[in-house]
Order: C-alpha cells, then sequence, then structure tokens
C-alpha cells in the first residue's frame, strides 16, 4: 500500500503548512523593514507599529521582527517599496503596491504574470488618476474615484489575474477600481 502513510501524510501536510507560512512571513518582515527605514521605534512610527502588529497576529517570532528593523539601519539592506500600475480584463484599472529588493526582477515578473492573464502595463501616472490616497492608521489604501462596471467574464479573468498577482513573494497588495470592489486580498 504504497504512499498510504500516515507519517507521509503528516509530513506533506507539514510541509504545505510551513511553505505558505514562509510566503507569509516574508512579506510581513519585508514590509516591517520597509516601514522602520524612516523611524525605528515603533511608538514614533504608526506605520511600523501597525507592520509589527501584524506580524505579532500571525505569530512571527520576535527574534525575527528585531531582525527586520535592524535590517532597516544596515547599508543597502533596506528593500525598495514599489508601486506599479496596470489596467485588467475590461479596461479595469489596478494599482499593484510591492516590496522588493530588485526592482528589475520585479518589474519583469509582473508584467509577465500581467501577459499571461490579459492585463498590460501601464506608463507612470496613467492609472493614478482614477484612485484616491488615503491613510488610516499609518497605513496607505487606494480608493477607486470612479468604480468601473465590468462584466461577468472581466469579472472572474480580474480575479484570476489579481490572484496570481498577490501569489508573488513581493506583492503587498493590489487595488482596483471595479465596482466589485476596490481593494482584492490584501493581506495573504
Amino acid at each position: 500500500m504504497a504512499g498510504h502513510s500516515h507519517w507521509a501524510g503528516i509530513k506533506r501536510q507539514k510541509d504545505a503548512n510551513d511553505k505558505h507560512r514562509g510566503a507569509v512571513f516574508s512579506k510581513l518582515l519585508a514590509a516591517i523593514t520597509a516601514a522602520a527605514r524612516a523611524e525605528p521605534n515603533p511608538d514614533f512610527n504608526p506605520r511600523l507599529r501597525t507592520a509589527v502588529l501584524a506580524a505579532r497576529e500571525a505569530m512571527v517570532p520576535n527574534d525575527n521582527i528585531a531582525r527586520a528593523i535592524g535590517r532597516a539601519s544596515e547599508p543597502g539592506g533596506e528593500p525598495l517599496e514599489l508601486t506599479f500600475e496596470a489596467y485588467g480584463p475590461g479596461g479595469i484599472a489596478i494599482i499593484i503596491e510591492a516590496i522588493g529588493d530588485n526592482r528589475n526582477r520585479v518589474v519583469a515578473e509582473i508584467k509577465k504574470i500581467l501577459s499571461d492573464h490579459g492585463g498590460r502595463w501601464a506608463e507612470s501616472g496613467g492609472v493614478f488618476w482614477a484612485f484616491d490616497l488615503e491613510m488610516r492608521d499609518g497605513q496607505k489604501f487606494w480608493r477607486a474615484k470612479f468604480p468601473q462596471e465590468a462584466s461577468e467574464a472581466d469579472t472572474t479573468a480580474l480575479g484570476a489575474l489579481v490572484a496570481a498577482i498577490n501569489d508573488h513573494d513581493d506583492v503587498r497588495a493590489t487595488y482596483v477600481n471595479a465596482a466589485t470592489g476596490e481593494k482584492i486580498d490584501n493581506e495573504r
């Protein structure tokens, strides 16, 4: 009865859970490092305080949080905060926020995801006009000024595109101006 071992099943389950948990930890720690660049003390930096609270809710070890804050003060160790503009199926405007260490790599990977799912890259300033930037608890949120109606097929294709974008390790948030919602699966 090959493949029916109880322990083999537990090992596969644990491997899957560890992989997902590692991806979540990476995103949260990158957000902490990016927020700590301005001020490494969470008492004086609401954005860092919010990122640390989110990491603690996800049960990130305190040592990892401290190392992420310390990494922000190291020369060359800070991640880049990137914001990209794109259009999805049906001309839906998309804003993608990412935190990465190599702008060229992240741009190439996001462009590939867009082309694979019927989206296209927008020039700088081509999408921002459709959104308002709001600050809540020290965090940026993009709210659609003009929510756009989309067909059911476009909405389904947009959902697949946003899911693929959010599966990328460096992507922190994705916002759309579709009438179905302005933010899709922000935290993973």
